[in-house]
């Protein structure tokens, strides 16, 4: 992407990574706050699978096939129609959702208990954790129509490229769950009344999240009307979407579920793979998600002005900027897994032999980190071309590489075959979409894109040999007790590796080092002027 379109584009995408940055920040608290008073034993698993439940649905559902499908359908009946028709658009799909989800939830409450045995059978042989897991399940249920009617806000705002309240709305569900959490440890409760006391805050933190996008939504005119118009020809639009859009997206949700079952047969394997996966999920949010949240409404607009070439050079430049942040994320979480983790979680009821297992399912999850990420951009623009059925294909693919997998290793390599088969699933759904696209559209491969991911490949790891060492060096003479000692070995290594890496970056001629830069340095200059002013 060039030229003022292209600019604007990484502006936007800047100001939706910081704001995500602050985001994915306080859910790593959340997660410390969550590590120190509950660890990576029972009821901790209870918690994860519980929470699962919803947020399962949630990620394929709401925040998948119904964003998938519903930006672009805001965005085109905004252009053809008017704003006002869009936001009746809006409205009618919540109050759909309001009653298809309300069901969806009192039918989940009544089948809780066979739902966390399919879930989690290995959770049977421990007395009283799949009873507490129900409970938890019944109590963040609710969750999902919540957090739903917070996807459909998001949907709006961003195809009305406001993005700072959408992008700033997880924030407030991280926050809320802190301050539950800091009371709970403070009110020194048994653990059994501290589990469900979270899982009720869960349920507050989702609500939340929808309500600080209101006023932006009312900035823009949007006022709720309740109405109930299942045959809105745009609304079966949104819902013939939404099918293969569904599974198209599910890949990941679909093997979680597959790796809950597997997990679920090691005590402590659950919640060291979920650990694992939030400090995984900081790049890839930071990333993928800003990339794909600014690309997907670029790309919906495209499509329906028929400009090909402008789509192309729209997914060519986006997933170019992807792979020059998420390659050097992987190396480095490959090299620097152990001191992460030792300083994130390593506390209260957290113990370093939690630290071991959740550092080698890291190292695991890191080799899919470009793929995972390179998906939430490439998916949408099938999406975008009304073409759903080539990423679910994709997923479908990706679903069974991921259960040969853990099949195969997993009684080799226990719980770390579960995040080897999320990541090998990953590179299989990214690699299916590319070709696909490739064949179908083409132009992926222009401006020398696969020269330039080699070029960032060699600087990754250039920075990874001169991180890991640091760290060695590091940890020899301060030793690993403290939080001082724990907080240097694990961030000056990184510090280090961020400015080898952009030399190296320079130096090789990567144009996308020069745009951060560059786009940087405009935005600390345009601060100053306006505090000057």
């Amino acid at each position: 992407m060039s030229g003022p379109q292209g600019g604007s584009s990484l502006r936007s995408a800047g100001i939706v990574s910081l704001l995500i940055l602050c985001s994915r920040l306080l859910g790593v608290v959340r997660e410390q706050v969550f590590a120190a008073v509950l660890g990576a034993g029972l009821h901790a698993d209870a918690y994860q699978i519980g929470f699962r439940i919803p947020n399962l649905l949630r990620d394929l559902f709401a925040e998948g096939a119904l964003s998938a499908a519903f930006v672009p359908a805001y965005a085109r009946t905004a252009r053809e129609a008017g704003r006002e028709a869009a936001q009746r658009l809006a409205s009618r799909v919540l109050t759909l959702l309001g009653v298809l989800l309300g069901g969806c939830v009192m039918v989940a409450m009544l089948a809780a208990q066979p739902i966390v045995a399919a879930l989690a059978p290995g959770f049977d042989t421990v007395p009283g954790k799949a009873e507490l897991t129900v409970l938890l399940t019944r109590i963040m249920l609710p969750f999902l129509p919540i957090v739903s009617f917070a996807a459909i806000a998001m949907g709006m705002l961003n195809a009305e490229e406001r993005y700072a309240a959408p992008a700033l709305a997880p924030a407030t569900f991280n926050v809320v769950a802190i301050l539950v959490g800091a009371a709970l440890w403070l009110l020194g409760w048994p653990m059994e009344q501290v589990v469900v006391g979270w899982a009720a805050g869960t349920v507050l933190g989702g609500l939340a999240q929808f309500l600080i996008q209101v006023p932006a939504l009312r900035a823009q005119g949007w006022r709720f009307r309740a109405e109930w118009a299942p045959r809105d020809p745009r609304i079966r639009q949104v819902a013939a979407l939404m099918g293969p859009a569904t599974a198209g997206l599910a890949a990941v949700q679909v093997n979680i579920f597959v790796n809950s079952i597997f997990a679920s047969h090691e005590p402590g394997a659950v919640s060291w793979l979920n650990y694992a996966f939030r400090i995984l999920y900081l790049p890839i949010g930071l990333f993928g998600v800003a990339a794909g949240t600014v690309t997907a409404t670029g790309l919906a607009k495209r499509a329906a002005e028929n400009d090909m070439e402008g789509l192309r050079q729209t997914l060519r430049s986006s997933l170019r900027m992807l792979a020059f942040l998420t390659i050097p994320a992987t190396v480095g979480l490959l090299v620097l897994g152990v001191p992460v983790v030792r300083l994130l979680y390593e506390r209260g009821r957290f113990t370093a032999h939690d630290t071991e297992r959740t550092a080698a399912a890291l190292v695991f999850y890191g080799a899919g980190l470009v793929a995972y990420s390179a998906v939430k951009v490439l998916a949408p623009a099938f999406y975008a071309l009304g073409l759903p059925r080539v990423p679910l294909m994709a997923s479908v693919a990706a679903v069974a590489t991921n259960l040969v997998i853990n099949v195969a290793l997993y009684d080799v390599l226990g719980f770390r075959s579960v995040a080897l088969g999320t990541s090998i699933a990953a590179v299989m759904n990214a690699g299916l979409l590319a070709v696909w696209f490739e064949r179908r559209v083409g132009g992926l491969r222009g401006e020398g894109t696969l020269r330039a991911m080699g070029l960032m490949t060699v600087a990754a790891l250039g920075m990874g040999s001169i991180a890991w060492l640091a760290a060695r060096a590091l940890e020899e003479a301060l030793g690993t007790r403290g939080i001082l000692a724990q907080a240097a070995n694990a961030l000056l290594p990184v510090g280090v590796g961020i400015a080898t890496y952009f030399a190296g970056a320079r130096a090789l001629g990567l144009t996308e080092a020069r745009r951060i830069v560059s786009a940087i340095t405009g935005y600390l200059v345009g601060a100053r002027d306006r505090i000057l002013a």
